[in-house]
């Protein structure tokens, strides 16, 4: 009960002191309190909080979008802090790492879900708590002690060389095939392809810039096969859309990324070919060119990640390279 009562108090004065006078806060409450009974009494008339956790989630939200999250991240993660907040009947000051731990192992239990699936949520409740932290709306995340949940490595599958000519030979028409080969040759994201427009793609330097994650944007290059596939399918088009990729009817719209997926996915089905959707692409340039002896560095830019680790994540390397290497370089 005293340490609800500290707590309280502190929360009341953390607009108005700086870290070091709260600091001696608690240990002036921690101290006066030490030899004092502290019983709960019926609830007065208690003043709500200024902001309330919906209007909360809802400034958080906005702060993601400033940063430069996608509608589908952002959508993501109000969808989940709001079935969180939901399953507790208390303000989020309140909120603490029993609370949180308990949410996450009955949440595992009654969805059957994965660790990855766990570890997600509990990434979401970390950034959500660390931004109340830092805008000083609580006083400490309570996802600090909730460490990184560990999760089996598994080795996610890439595009086989006959699986790519396959998908090619077996196109239908000429945007489908443009749409695998700069897919292929670039590794840009399903979001960055479907916001290209025609204007972005320099086909004299094989290049086009895209507008990544974090509204960052970079230049991506591909090959001369993509480029006359390409040009082939912009010369048959009789629209006037600026987008790169439009729908094969009437009006002719942007292309939307479910489009994308959908198209790629009963493709894989009518081949045979497993799991296919466009991030396969992606993970198939990064894991070849690594393999080649492309610097992961360069793997890095390319793919316009922020972080090498995550270059990292999503090449696999080839086993017969690592033993040949071995005998180079060790035996």
């Amino acid at each position: 009960m005293k340490d609800i009562l500290i707590t309280d108090i502190m929360q009341g004065m953390l607009p108005h002191l700086d870290n070091a006078q709260l600091i001696l806060l608690r240990q002036t409450l921690t101290k006066c309190l030490a030899n004092k009974a502290v019983t709960e009494c019926a609830p007065a008339a208690i003043p709500e909080a200024v902001h309330g956790n919906e209007e909360l989630l809802t400034m958080f939200t906005a702060a993601k979008k400033v940063e430069g999250c996608s509608e589908r991240t952002l959508n993501y993660y109000q969808t989940t802090l709001l079935k969180v907040l939901g399953s507790f009947d208390k303000h989020i000051t309140r909120i603490t790492t029993d609370d949180l731990r308990k949410y996450l192992s009955e949440y595992q239990e009654e969805h059957r879900c994965s660790k990855s699936n766990i570890d997600n949520i509990r990434r979401i409740l970390s950034s959500f708590f660390a931004w109340l932290e830092e805008e000083n709306y609580i006083l400490k995340s309570p996802v600090r002690r909730i460490h990184k949940i560990k999760t089996a490595k598994v080795v996610k599958e890439t595009y086989t060389d006959e699986a790519l000519e396959q998908m090619r030979d077996n196109c239908t028409n000429s945007r489908d095939l443009a749409m695998i080969d700069l897919l292929a040759s670039t590794g840009m994201r399903v979001g960055e392809l479907v916001r290209l427009n025609r204007s972005d793609v320099d086909f004299e330097s094989r290049e086009c810039i895209v507008f990544g994650k974090g509204s960052k944007e970079r230049p991506v290059y591909f090959d001369a096969r993509t480029k006359i596939h390409l040009k082939n399918y912009l010369d048959s088009r009789i629209d006037d859309n600026p987008a790169l990729f439009v729908s094969l009817q009437k009006p002719h719209n942007r292309l939307h990324i479910s489009g994308v997926e959908i198209r790629l996915r009963d493709m894989g089905k009518k081949l045979g070919i497993p799991k296919v959707h466009p991030h396969k692409f992606r993970r198939t340039l990064a894991t070849r060119a690594i393999d080649k002896g492309m610097p992961i560095e360069q793997v890095q830019q390319l793919l316009g990640h922020s972080k090498i680790d995550t270059t990292m994540e999503y090449a696999m390397v080839d086993q017969n390279n690592v033993k040949n290497s071995h005998r180079k370089f060790i035996a």
